[in-house]
């Protein structure tokens, strides 16, 4: 299952870098003696255009994967002539409460 998943996120970048109206935004984040960190890459056809990196202290891993997304996603917005925006990252839980699956039908 895990294979299945690695394929079809390969399809997925392979296709969204390959078209320059698509912004892929990948975010990753720790939280290391209190002290949490968020990296936020956005790419545009292929090309790395934002790396956003920062710190927090006294947040909750959930606070900070949630910040993480939504400044990925504020930077996404402000690029011209972008058309979709793809998200990537390991945040399951904190994903799930931004995006309901009941209310946004389309979101892969």
């Amino acid at each position: 299952m895990r294979k299945t998943h690695l394929c079809h996120l390969d399809e997925i970048v392979f296709n969204a870098s390959s078209d320059p109206k698509m912004a892929i935004v990948i975010l990753d984040t720790s939280i290391k003696n209190q002290v949490a960190i968020s990296i936020t890459h956005v790419y545009i056809h292929d090309f790395p255009v934002i790396k956003t990196i920062h710190h927090a202290v006294n947040v909750t891993s959930t606070e900070v994967e949630l910040f993480a997304i939504r400044c990925g996603l504020n930077q996404a917005i402000q690029l011209t002539n972008i058309k979709h925006i793809i998200v990537i990252t390991n945040a399951i839980y904190a994903t799930k409460r931004i995006f309901n699956s009941f209310i946004y039908l389309y979101q892969i």
